[in-house]
């Protein structure tokens, strides 16, 4: 999970051999992050390939449009992209440990709600690459997304949105809760009031202690860190190698 990401000039990574899979990522995507947390909930052996993405390998873009990350190459060569379909492909291909709800229409209403999520994704996005404080509507947006969410969990009324352990939707939205503290560097902190979301705070001191997010996680020191580097314009992906 933490090797070092390939530049332009790099060797390309052997053919697969037997079942294995590749996940082509980078350390601090959230999208790649995505397709680790499903393939780990799913017990499912990969091999990891980071990639840096201010200057990637000239190989990847031979198997990836826009030498896109993350990307996953399966056992006969072909490769997959976009976190969303790469994430519905493993749960068809890979019957083991479901994360869908069995009932079709709740699995309709999970998808619906990852879905709304990607406004919270694209507001946290304009966050990391602006300087300053976000504006009014980006509170407004953020504020409505998570109540969303907060409402979700106390009407299901289990500690994941899952049921007794993290489903699909928990897994594909943990990410950027992950990096929630992010927005303490912006002077955000009003947005994660514990007394506004008690439930969904909850929620995330239980994803953190799951074995299969653990295998992901990082202190949100490195996050922090890591803005910090992209916003200065030399994104350090290797920050954490650099570190130890």
């Amino acid at each position: 999970m933490n090797s070092p990401h390939l530049s332009k000039g790099s060797k390309e990574p052997p053919p697969l051999k037997g079942n294995k899979i590749r996940l082509y990522s980078n350390r601090f995507c959230p999208y790649a992050q995505r397709i680790a947390l499903v393939l780990d909930a799913k017990k499912i052996p990969y091999e990891v390939v980071n990639i840096n993405l201010s200057n990637k390998p000239e190989w990847l873009f031979d198997k990836v449009p826009g030498g896109k990350v993350p990307a996953l190459e399966v056992e006969n060569g072909e490769v997959l992209w976009e976190s969303l379909i790469i994430a519905d492909y493993i749960e068809d291909r890979y019957h083991q440990h479901p994360l869908y709800p069995k009932d079709p229409l709740q699995k309709a209403k999970d998808r619906i709600l990852i879905e709304q999520f990607n406004r919270i994704i694209n507001t946290m996005y304009r966050m990391m690459v602006s300087i300053g404080r976000m504006n009014i509507n980006d509170d407004e947006v953020i504020t409505k997304g998570l109540s969303t969410f907060e409402k979700e969990l106390k009407d299901r009324g289990t500690p994941f949105f899952g049921g007794t352990k993290p489903g699909m939707l928990d897994l594909l939205i943990w990410p950027w809760c992950e990096r929630a503290d992010i927005l303490k560097v912006f002077g955000n902190q009003h947005l994660l009031r514990r007394d506004r979301y008690k439930k969904l705070l909850e929620w995330r001191n239980q994803m953190s202690e799951e074995a299969i997010v653990k295998k992901s996680l990082l202190h949100s020191d490195y996050h922090i860190k890591y803005l910090q580097s992209y916003r200065a314009g030399m994104p350090d992906y290797d920050l954490i190698l650099n570190s130890n």
